[in-house]
């Protein structure tokens, strides 16, 4: 059975930094492209950080210089580092898996982990 679960979102004060981590089971996850969505109430899910298996990182323009992401495969873990937040990173924030392997797509969410952005 698979599990993608994320953590370490919080209250933070605009200028802050937090560390997202996202830990998945049940999956060879060195063989998965990876990344992390936010949702922002009243919005559609978007597209934040993704890395691909072999290491490639693509950034929203609206993160990039301020977010970092990363991974390590034998952890079976991912991470987004967030710094400079601004209230407008307010959301909740999903880790999402994927391959296609032998014509099949395999698409996996975490929960979520709100992270909000405020004095």
């Amino acid at each position: 059975q698979v599990h993608v679960v994320e953590s370490g979102g919080g209250l933070v004060q605009p200028g802050g930094s937090l560390e997202l981590s996202c830990t998945a089971s049940g999956i060879s996850f060195s063989r998965y492209d990876v990344g992390w969505y936010r949702q922002a109430p009243g919005k559609q899910r978007e597209l934040v950080a993704s890395i691909t298996k072999t290491g490639s990182a693509n950034y929203a323009d609206s993160v990039k210089g301020r977010f970092t992401i990363s991974r390590d495969n034998a952890k079976n873990t991912m991470y987004l580092q967030m710094d400079s937040l601004k209230p407008e990173d307010t959301a909740v924030y999903y880790c999402n898996a994927v391959i296609v392997e032998l014509a099949k797509y395999y698409n996996y969410w975490g929960q979520g982990t709100q992270v909000t952005v405020s004095s």
